[in-house]
């Protein structure tokens, strides 16, 4: 991994070629700043789905649609070092399209997101119905370093605030990042929050962490939006639950700067530590 300022770099400029449909290969190199947290020469999912989403967004954009679905499945272990970003296109329509990204870091294709992307519609304000209100808004919350508790580069760049409500198994707090996404990029709100999402899995374990206690790495990620976000901090109001064979499910709420904008589910593997 090199050490620079941003989670990935761009090492080559982005190669779009038609075929039947249109695809994009990217590639970058990661730094230690997207190191993981379960072993040490691997990459945390949550600046890796960033990654993605930056690259779902930028092929083919169409500025009059809006993402209302992203699926992660984390095929394998995410290497640090050198990765390549693949999207097409894989439904086109006028008004709906699914667009699909695999990733593929040493070696092999680890990762494959697709993302739903539906056509923005103007609707009246009396059809809107309201969201969810169940996160103490972020000037409220104070500074917390609980997070710090887990290892790796990723989990030392960013910050947390929580509430007042905040317990194991009950996550209720804000994370940001100061690091760039891709070294000398301007991402989106929805790439830059979207590079935090997945820690929903470790905000408030319900199960002592390490040795003597668990781990319960996730092996997907799924969110889905009811508009764009914005700014620069996320806010998850979470909830745990861990079944008797060793399969557990995160649920989040997910706020903005605005209010809730969306929710996110992962599928967790738990498995004792000795």
């Amino acid at each position: 991994m090199t050490d620079d300022t941003a989670y990935f770099r761009r090492t080559a400029p982005a190669d779009t070629h038609t075929s039947e449909t249109a695809t994009r290969v990217s590639l970058f190199e990661s730094t230690r700043h997207a190191q993981g947290t379960w072993q040490e020469d691997e990459l945390h999912m949550a600046p890796v789905s960033g990654l993605v989403v930056a690259e779902l967004e930028a092929h083919e954009k169409r500025d009059d649609f809006v993402t209302g679905r992203l699926s992660f499945d984390i095929l394998g272990k995410l290497h640090e070092g050198k990765q390549k970003v693949t999207t097409r296109t894989i439904r086109p329509g006028r008004t709906i399209e699914l667009v699909e990204s695999t990733l593929e870091s040493g070696g092999r294709t680890v990762l494959r997101a697709r993302a739903w992307r539906l056509q923005c519609q103007k609707l009246d304000p009396e059809a809107i119905l309201p969201s969810p209100s169940n996160l103490t808004p972020v000037e409220e919350c104070v500074a917390d370093d609980r997070l710090q508790q887990w290892p790796g580069g990723f989990i030392a760049s960013v910050q947390t605030r929580v509430a007042h409500d905040h317990a194991a198994g009950h996550g209720r707090g804000w994370i940001a990042s100061g690091v760039e996404l891709i070294e000398g990029e301007t991402t989106s709100s929805l790439a830059s929050l979207m590079a935090l999402a997945d820690t929903a899995n470790g905000v408030a374990p319900v199960l002592p962490a390490g040795k003597g206690g668990y781990v319960f790495p996730n092996v997907d990620l799924t969110l889905h939006l009811v508009r764009e976000p914005v700014g620069a901090w996320l806010g998850l109001a979470t909830s745990t639950v861990v079944g008797s064979e060793g399969l557990g499910i995160n649920s989040a709420e997910l706020y903005d700067e605005r209010g809730f904008f969306g929710r996110s589910e992962q599928l967790q593997t738990v498995r004792p530590v000795p």
